[in-house]
């Protein structure tokens, strides 16, 4: 049974990498650019899309990782989660295509996103957005990567004219704010979203509550070798393989800039701005 030391992370790390574009691959099959999907798209009791490409990336991936990892636990979007996973230490979470409306309608800026976590924490993470030809990966003391190329998150000095991805609910408010920030591009993918502060594309994501752990595992450790941080409004490091899936408002940013986002945030969430 692995024991996941340093040695051995870096030993799966590019066997991760290697499932999670695989099942891109099978994700690709049925998507077209600019086009609606040709997967068979059925709906969820809250609405949101699901295709036959999120379960064939489904199945494919909970076959390979029980093979990579047999030890460690299940958790996946499109899988019925079970307490059983609380009782191992180690956990798979993945998300086949996280940005389902994107891939759907034949935008590229989804990815399928996979997250190995030990002790509650995530120590390996894969993004792969294939129709963008980008595959973010990170490990806990191994650093992140985009496209096998070291990455680390900007360390600005001040928050002023910072590039900022906020909900429709708080934007006009943290837009007419004092420091002036750059208003980005809401990507669909929050796993993209969110990993794109790793490379410097932009500065600090606010994400609207109710992200779910898939959505933002990989992201996780991937940030946190790239000196950013994501957290709920408390501040803290997330704690993963919990009951309760649902996550509150989550801000992410360098560590740099991280404390100030953090209460600027928290500012407008209470709507003090």
């Amino acid at each position: 049974m692995m024991g996941f030391s340093q040695a051995e992370l870096a030993a799966f790390l590019p066997q991760l990498e290697n499932v999670t574009r695989r099942a891109g691959d099978i994700a690709m099959a049925y998507f077209r650019p600019g086009a609606r999907t040709t997967a068979a798209v059925s709906y969820k009791g809250g609405g949101s899309p699901v295709t036959e490409a999120d379960f064939a990336v489904d199945r494919f991936l909970f076959d390979e990782m029980a093979r990579l990892a047999p030890e460690a636990a299940w958790l996946s979007e499109e899988t019925a989660d079970t307490g059983a996973r609380l009782e191992r230490d180690a956990l798979i979470i993945v998300d086949p295509i996280d940005g389902t409306h994107a891939f759907s309608r034949g935008d590229a800026r989804w990815s399928v996103s996979i997250a190995l976590v030990v002790g509650g924490r995530p120590v390996a993470g894969v993004i792969h957005a294939p129709a963008l030809g980008e595959t973010y990966i990170g490990a806990r003391g191994l650093g992140a990567f985009l496209n096998a190329a070291p990455i680390r998150a900007p360390q600005r000095a001040e928050i002023s004219g910072a590039a900022l991805v906020a909900p429709r609910a708080i934007r006009d408010q943290l837009a007419a704010s004092p420091q002036g920030f750059v208003m980005a591009p809401r990507t669909p993918s929050l796993a993209l979203r969110l990993a794109d502060i790793a490379s410097g594309r932009h500065d600090i994501v606010v994400a609207a509550p109710n992200a779910r752990d898939w959505d933002i595992a990989a992201a996780d450790v991937i940030l946190a070798e790239a000196g950013a941080m994501l957290s709920e409004p408390e501040g803290v490091a997330l704690t993963y393989n919990r009951a309760s899936l649902a996550r509150d408002m989550l801000i992410a940013a360098p560590e740099s800039l991280f404390d100030e986002s953090l209460a600027l945030a928290r500012e407008a969430l209470e709507g003090k701005l």
